[in-house]
């Protein structure tokens, strides 16, 4: 209506919303400044068709109607009688049985289609509420009870619905949140007062109108994004969206986003926008710079009821949005030229240090710089190292310069970073430089050109003889020739010597192949040059002299002993013989091996056959017989040299018997060492006789231990406490113990007031005096071997002895105050009543002689 200026339209239209809220069951869902917004829920009857398709997206605005009584001008008493006009809450009607007949024919009345009632959430009430009244058109006839089942009535939650069973009225009984439930379904039945069903029941559709009572919630308060510096207008960000709790598919429901003011404030105030439905972020402007504005702070607002910032709920979040860096700054050096020296031969030595500046984010690959020699350096002397803190290039020296060949270095140097320039970024030209290094000259030393240098001579070769001139040349060729010197460095077998001015090298004793200072033929000597400059300098050189080998060692019989049979048909191989030469080939084998001519009886025993070059086979002749026993047979060996060498060496045989395998048995052996049988058989008697020896002495030492175990002492000696003293821990007492007098443990000067006193009558710290008995010496007896001899011997001594004290007569000990918390002990008898023998305390000796004549005497007493 608000849309249309038409008196007509408007005439029409309100007329189609009359019959709407009349036939639809329409109820109003809220108020606010004297209007409220609503929207038609449409019956499902097809002949409203066509006014659904006309009221389609028509946004309904109706007002309550206040009557304003004529002559009333006081604001509150308007306010006191204004009454709203509302509408009769609607009648529901169950379907007739009733049957109408058409030429004989009987149908069935057709069945009503129920329109859902409309019930508004947070209504304020007054509660019960009613919604609609439900009768059936029999009650006139009959009294008719009504109720309703389903959830929400008698199903949980219980009693959110309740009806009057007289009446047919049904009430809403508290307010409804459609956003814990958003309809009910109630079934309505009619019975009669018998409880039989009058009516079939119908259903009842509730749904719950929603109402703006949800703000927008953003699931997280702090949103983070990015987006690259430079990006052009349009470019994504991020995303935010909120919830709505309300209907969605109402205005209470549909979000609407803004952008409230940036920070910071750059010179583009807006360099964001936000798609007002999807929440989706952009770019808006270009300018994005990290190095001026690093980061944005946005916040953004979503209102509900599509954005009505009059009628909506509003809720807001932070969005932090990172401009990343690209590399759209170059490095630059500070300066155009740099400059540095460093001495002649030296590595990995900084020459210059390179600074550079760049503006992109720092210690990341668009910031990190890299650092070329592109000329002035083409046998790759230097290299430029970048430091990972500064970002500085280091010129570093990775191969020696010469100052003889150069004496300086002009480097062209270019700086770039790890990543490549942003598209459209040109380089810079200050990112090139030129790098000045001055070679500073120093003292080398001299070097041998030939390092090492190899010789060959023959062994042998007398001590004096000149082998060769070993001589250094000195580097520094551009200052004053200066004197080099010569020395030996090291000489293993201090064969050599060398002139100390020209470097001759002469032999000081016989060169030997076989040394073991000579390794693979070669011989190796160190010697040193040293010139006269300042500081002196040295290098150092090797001579490695190839020794040629000559016919100086004979050949040496290998092996040196063995072991043969007496028998020569059990001696079928005899012994394999070979030779070992120190000299090497053609000075070596084959080797001849002979027998000498004296003794004669070498070779009327011993034979020798050649098996080849290096080895033969050593014998007895076919019928000899020899004792068993160790012989020795001399064999001349000579080499192949020329000329050949020879030498006389003897083997060590042992003959001996065989068994039938052909080896020596234990007793050939044995006698093949030259023992006889006499000697063997001493030999064995000695071992037996040295047997019997051990074994008797092991019986004995069993034996002495058994009679130890046997004899049991009288007393332990762990328990014999008479000769121990014995060591108590100190008990000091407590405050009340301090103060005694001293006086009272002193030694009395005089004994006259004691001695004055009668008998029988003494305190109990005196000490008693009596007269000290002079007791007889004991004999002296010697300790006896057994422990209970001797304690029996003391035993006698002591019971014979009438004067001994026992060792449970009175001490005497110092005063220790008087006064004590237990009573006298005299009261103490015996509570015996049996009768027992003490009659062998008589035999007990004179020690026990008083208690038998007190207990031992029965019959008198």
């Amino acid at each position: 209506i608000k849309k249309e200026k038409s008196a007509v339209c408007k005439a029409a239209l309100n007329k189609m919303i009359h019959r709407i809220i009349l036939h639809s069951n329409f109820v109003a869902a809220s108020c606010n400044f004297n209007s409220f917004f609503c929207q038609k829920i449409s019956p499902d009857q097809p002949q409203a068709l066509n006014m659904r398709q006309i009221i389609s997206g028509l946004e309904l605005k109706l007002c309550f109607a206040f009557k304003v009584t004529e002559g009333e001008k006081n604001p509150s008493e308007r306010k006191q009688k204004k009454v709203a006009v509302l509408a009769p809450p609607p009648v529901i009607m169950f379907s007739g049985s009733h049957k109408s007949i058409t030429k004989g024919h009987r149908r069935q009345k057709r069945d009503w289609v129920i329109p859902p009632i409309n019930v508004a959430e947070n209504s304020r009430g007054p509660f019960p509420q009613m919604l609609v009244s439900i009768r059936s058109d029999q009650d006139k006839d009959i009294s008719v009870r009504y109720s309703i089942t389903g959830v929400g009535a008698d199903q949980p939650p219980n009693e959110v619905f309740s009806i009057d069973p007289v009446l047919g009225k049904m009430f809403v009984t508290k307010p409804l949140d459609r956003e814990h439930r958003s309809s009910y379904h109630l079934r309505a039945h009619a019975v009669d007062m018998n409880g039989n069903q009058v009516e079939n029941p119908i259903d009842l559709h509730i749904f719950v109108i929603d109402m703006n009572d949800n703000r927008p919630e953003f699931k997280n308060q702090v949103y983070n994004g990015s987006v690259d510096e430079g990006s052009r207008p349009g470019t994504y960000v991020m995303h935010l969206s909120a919830f709505d709790a309300d209907d969605n598919t109402t205005a209470n429901g549909m979000v609407r986003y803004r952008i409230l003011p940036q920070t910071p404030h750059s010179s583009i105030p807006n360099m964001f926008t936000i798609n007002s439905e999807t929440g989706d972020i952009v770019t808006v402007a270009p300018g994005l710079d990290r190095e001026k504005v690093s980061q944005y702070t946005i916040i953004v607002q979503a209102t509900d009821m599509e954005g009505n910032l009059s009628f909506g709920l509003s809720n807001t979040a932070t969005a932090i949005i990172t401009v990343t860096d690209i590399n759209d700054n170059p490095p630059m050096l500070t300066s155009r030229t740099f400059s540095g020296e460093v001495p002649e031969n030296q590595v990995d030595v900084v020459v210059a240090n390179l600074t550079v500046i760049d503006a992109d984010q720092p210690h990341s690959p668009n910031w990190n710089a890299v650092y070329r020699i592109i000329s002035g350096d083409p046998a790759g002397h230097f290299t430029i190292r970048t430091d990972p803190v500064t970002n500085d290039g280091m010129v570093t020296v990775v191969k020696p310069v010469d100052f003889e060949m150069n004496r300086a270095f002009m480097l062209t140097v270019v700086a770039s970073n790890q990543a490549h320039l942003a598209s459209g970024i040109l380089s810079s030209l200050q990112s090139t430089a030129g790098v000045t290094i001055s070679i500073q000259d120093v003292n080398e030393p001299p070097y041998f050109p030939t390092n090492p240098k190899h010789i060959r001579f023959e062994e042998g070769v007398p001590a004096g003889t000149s082998l060769t001139t070993f001589s250094a040349s000195d580097p520094d060729r551009l200052q004053m020739q200066q004197i080099i010197r010569y020395s030996k460095l090291n000489d293993p077998a201090d064969w050599l010597s060398i002139n100390r001015t020209n470097g001759q090298i002469v032999t000081t004793a016989m060169l030997d192949r076989e040394s073991v200072h000579v390794k693979n033929n070669i011989y190796e000597a160190t010697f040193l040059a040293t010139d006269n400059g300042s500081p002196a300098a040295s290098g150092t050189g090797t001579l490695q002299i190839y020794l040629i080998d000559i016919n100086d060692n004979p050949p040496a019989l290998v092996p040196r002993e063995s072991q043969i049979c007496e028998r020569m048909n059990k001696n079928v191989n005899g012994v394999n013989i070979t030779a070992a030469d120190a000299d090497t080939d053609p000075n070596a084998g084959p080797f001849v091996f002979e027998l000498p001519n004296f003794p004669s009886s070498i070779r009327r025993n011993w034979t020798i056959s050649r098996i080849s070059g290096d080895f033969a086979r050593l014998g007895l002749r076919y019928q000899v017989y020899l004792e068993p026993g160790m012989y020795e047979v001399p064999i001349i060996v000579s080499d192949s040299g020329n000329p050949p060498l020879s030498n006389r060496s003897v083997i060590k045989v042992k003959v001996c018997p065989c068994d039938e395998h052909g080896d020596c048995t234990t007793l050939g052996a044995v006698a093949a060492a030259g023992l006889g049988t006499g000697a063997i058989i001493s030999i064995l008697i000695c071992i037996i006789i040295l047997l019997s020896m051990v074994l008797l002495f092991v019986v004995w030492i069993k034996r002495r231990e058994k009679e130890r175990q046997t004899k049991q002492l009288l007393i332990d000696p762990e328990d014999d406490v008479r000769d121990n003293i014995l060591k108590y821990d100190e008990e000091g007492g407590g405050e009340e113990d301090q103060d005694y007098d001293l006086s009272q443990l002193q030694q009395p000067d005089s004994l006259e007031h004691i001695m004055s006193k009668p008998p029988g009558i003494r305190r109990v710290d005196e000490r008693p005096i009596i007269p000290e008995s002079q007791y007889p010496i004991r004999p002296v007896v010697p300790h006896p071997g057994d422990i209970g001899d001797f304690i029996h011997e003391g035993l006698r001594a002591a019971d014979n002895d009438p004067t001994a004290p026992p060792y449970d007569s009175l001490l005497v000990f110092d005063y220790e105050g008087s006064g004590s918390t237990a009573g006298s002990v005299s009261s103490l008898n015996s509570t015996s009543t049996g009768d027992q023998d003490y009659d062998y305390l008589n035999d007990w000796g004179p020690r026990f002689k008083k208690l038998a004549d007190m207990y031992g005497g029965g019959d008198d007493d």
